[in-house]
This record gives C-alpha cells, sequence and structure tokens, in this order.
C-alpha cells in the first residue's frame, strides 16, 4: 500500500457510508427534505471551520468526504425535484 493509499480509502469509506446513511434516511423519515440535508451540511461546513486545536489528518479526510457526500446528494435531489 502506498503512503497515500490509506488517505484514499479512508476518504472513500467515509464518503460511501454518509451516502448510505443519507439514502436511508430519506427513505424512511418522510420529514427529511433538502433542506434539513443543507442544515447538516451548514454544521458540517461550521465543524470545518473549527479546527482551533487541530483534528488531525484523518478526522480532516474524514470530514471532508461528509461534506462532499451532503453536496452531491442535496444537488441530486435536487435534480430530482
Amino acid at each position: 500500500m502506498s503512503s497515500t493509499a490509506w488517505k484514499e480509502t479512508a476518504y472513500d469509506v467515509t464518503y460511501e457510508a454518509t451516502m448510505t446513511s443519507l439514502a436511508r434516511r430519506r427513505a424512511e423519515d418522510a420529514d427529511f427534505s433538502p433542506d434539513k440535508a443543507r442544515g447538516i451540511l451548514q454544521h458540517l461546513y461550521i465543524q470545518d471551520g473549527n479546527d482551533w486545536a487541530g483534528r488531525g489528518e484523518l478526522q480532516d479526510l474524514q470530514l471532508q468526504a461528509m461534506i462532499a457526500a451532503h453536496e452531491a446528494f442535496i444537488a441530486a435531489w435536487e435534480r430530482e425535484i
């Protein structure tokens, strides 16, 4: 495994898990909407900016993957509507 392969794996695993979670929530929660997903995304943006203590590389990658998954999920959902 290359020295950066773990980064790609961590990002991909987190991205896919987040997409699966969002899809499950959309299917099971009638109150879940693109606006509620955007609210979660806003909190993730805030969390990303609140790195005054330093999260570390793994946690940064995971947060980036969660943000990207939310952005992609919301965009796809809104194209359906």
